[in-house]
């Protein structure tokens, strides 16, 4: 041990033994208090001076001698009692016994170094997230990374797990095309920094649901995991998957962030700052609900925000660009493409009893029956008028059509009489915000997936109608839409529905019981959520991989174990990788393995993840053809076509 860690811990037992002299510092059974402590430091609290002053080693440590008055210095005393080197408890005392240090043998928490923290779900972040911030379960792990280290962090992972889905099922991935649509499987900011190799500059549209920023813990959350987060920790997990994302966005492309009321403000501030003041298009509402009447101050809010940024000046005109709709050509309007609108009004029977009457297919005698809540759009007098001009259509009129309700007929020669193919400001305001308002709540997002999985699969996910409304004002068929919080899929689904090429990430399993399942049932022609509205027939492809696991398995086993022995085998198994922090001293655990086991399973997970390299959770693209990862080399040679490099 160096001079200053010997006269460190000299003060650390003289400055114990004083405070337990004062009774308010500790607790009946003998334990300091170190919050009263501090506050008491804050505070000029006599007691606490005058126990430091009655020490003359403490005196001299935490007094300045200023014109011969004692001039007490708090800063300093403050950091020294928060220092985990006193009063640590078990986990520290024995990951410090052990050694992990940096280079120079100074403690971790003594480094000047950037902090990395590496929460259940990898984010990089300054600061960190505790187990009780969470208020969850899952054990949280936080530690200290130098500059260079997240640089290599950050460069191209290999992929692996290759495989596409069309209407014929799942296949192994033979060619990898630039247009293939893409569902990647890992963590989000190392997917978009390996992506910026493969697609920088050429994103037209992102829509992210990210995890929301709360003041108090709530269950109405989107995101499936790590939400609530303490708010500089949240704008630094967000901030660092925007900066990159930005990368990606084409000119005059457009990002567009759902976002609650409590977070919304300060995160336009940290977007301002990435995108620029004067790149921010605006803040969109939409309604997520119906008012409630037990809430706070008596005012339900019943609203979450868009966030939309760009990156060209106002002089560009990135919403309202002209809109490709699917047409149909048929024998009985030859020359005329035609497209399904909906026939419906928003208006209740109430408002409208003209049109609130039971519509009969003149040709099969079939009823069809007006909503209360919604009728239809033409009124019982002008129903013929125009069927006639063969402006319905019925379920039974085309074999190709798979509708059960009628549907009005636009022609396209009248849209483009109409100028109804150029978004103009009167549209957005009438038809983009009234699908926002009424079009797009929770309860129909949820009511989707309980359709194709089940409810318990996935809570708060956003409507299609809400993804279909921005897809519409913003991007053209072919363009590439991305959604980095892919959550239950989807942005690729309407993305998919509306002939957009579509990358969607996401690092949880349930990419595969739920995105997955989601796109190959979009494939085989499913008619929910907007499918009718677009007519959606089925068809197309997407191909599936992920981020190539090196540590990352070990983080996953740790994070399943449920016992001791369970940790004590994976330890094994991660000396024999050679993948450890240079900072591990695996002789000094092993020679400590009887007070490793005192530790609680938390405290044990913890240190182990602690002893990875965090460099290697993931294969780097550049080393991937090293003996040590095993890769196949299929893999190999589809993570070149990946980035566009010759197998």
């Amino acid at each position: 041990m160096k001079h200053d860690d010997m006269d460190n811990l000299h003060l650390y037992h003289a400055l114990e033994k004083a405070l337990r002299m004062e009774y308010r510092f500790c607790t009946d059974d003998g334990q300091l208090l170190k919050n009263s402590i501090v506050e008491a430091a804050l505070s000029l609290q006599p007691e606490l001076i005058k126990i430091l002053l009655a020490n003359k080693e403490l005196s001299s440590c935490f007094f300045a001698d200023v014109e011969g008055v004692k001039v007490f210095d708090k800063v300093k005393f403050q950091r020294f009692v928060m220092n985990k080197q006193f009063l640590p408890d078990s986990y520290t005392s024995y990951k410090n016994k052990i050694g992990l240090t940096t280079d120079d043998g100074r403690f971790l928490s003594d480094s000047r170094e950037v902090v990395l923290a590496w929460p259940y779900k990898d984010c990089i972040l300054e600061g960190g997230q505790t187990k009780e911030d969470a208020k969850r379960d899952e054990v949280f792990w936080n530690e200290t990374l130098a500059p260079d280290e997240i640089n290599r962090l950050t460069e191209p992972k290999a992929l692996s797990g290759f495989r596409r889905y069309d209407s014929e099922g799942e296949h192994e991935v033979g060619q990898l095309l630039p247009t293939d649509n893409l569902i990647i499987k890992g963590n989000n900011l190392l997917v978009l920094y390996s992506l910026r190799k493969r697609i920088s500059g050429m994103v037209k549209m992102i829509y992210i649901d990210p995890p929301y920023y709360f003041k108090k813990t709530t269950a109405t959350d989107t995101f499936k995991y790590n939400s609530n987060f303490h708010l500089s920790t949240w704008l630094t997990f967000m901030k660092d998957r925007l900066a990159i994302a930005k990368t990606l966005l084409c000119k005059g492309g457009t990002i567009w962030i759902s976002i609650s009321d409590d977070g919304m403000h300060y995160l336009k501030m940290v977007g301002d700052s990435i995108f620029g003041k004067e790149c921010f298009v605006g803040t969109v509402p939409r309604r997520t609900r119906s008012g409630k009447s037990d809430v706070p101050f008596n005012f339900s809010q019943d609203f979450d925000w868009l966030l939309v940024y760009t990156n060209v000046g106002e002089d560009v005109d990135v919403i309202g660009r002209s809109m490709e709709r699917k047409y149909f050509e048929t024998d009985d309007y030859p020359g005329r493409p035609w497209r399904l609108a909906d026939l419906t009004s928003q208006q209740p029977a109430s408002k409208r009893p003209n049109s609130y009457f039971t519509m009969v297919d003149p040709k099969t005698g079939i009823e069809y029956p007006a909503s209360e809540k919604r009728t239809w759009a033409v009124t019982k007098e002008t129903f013929g008028y125009y069927y006639n001009k063969g402006y319905i259509v019925f379920p039974h009129d085309y074999e190709f059509l798979n509708i059960t309700k009628p549907y009005s007929r636009k022609f396209k020669d009248e849209d483009e009489t109409g100028k109804l193919s150029s978004v103009i400001s009167d549209f957005q305001m009438q038809d983009f915000l009234k699908a926002l308002l009424y079009d797009c709540k929770n309860e129909k997002g949820n009511n989707e997936i309980d359709d194709l999985f089940g409810r318990d699969d996935f809570d708060y996910a956003k409507p299609e109608e809400l993804v279909k409304s921005i897809i519409s004002v913003t991007t053209q068929e072919g363009d590439i839409v991305m959604d980095f919080f892919s959550g239950s899929g989807t942005t690729a689904a309407v993305a998919h529905k509306m002939n957009r090429q579509y990358i969607g990430i996401e690092q949880m399993d349930y990419i595969n019981t739920l995105d997955v399942p989601r796109l190959q049932k979009v494939i085989n022609g499913e008619q929910g959520g907007i499918s009718k509205s677009v007519g959606w027939q089925g068809g197309g492809s997407f191909v599936y991989c992920e981020l190539a696991k090196a540590n990352q398995q070990f983080a996953d086993e740790i994070d399943a174990a449920n016992d001791k022995q369970a940790l004590t085998g994976i330890w094994k198994k991660m000396q024999e990788t050679g993948f450890l922090s240079y900072k591990t001293d695996i002789k000094a655990i092993n020679a400590s393995m009887t007070e490793f086991e005192q530790l609680t399973v938390d405290d044990q997970k913890r240190f182990l993840i602690e002893c990875l390299d965090k460099n290697l959770l993931y294969i780097p693209y550049s080393d991937m053809d090293s003996s040590d990862y095993q890769m196949s080399e299929n893999d190999k040679n589809l993570t070149k076509k990946f980035y566009k490099k010759e197998a």
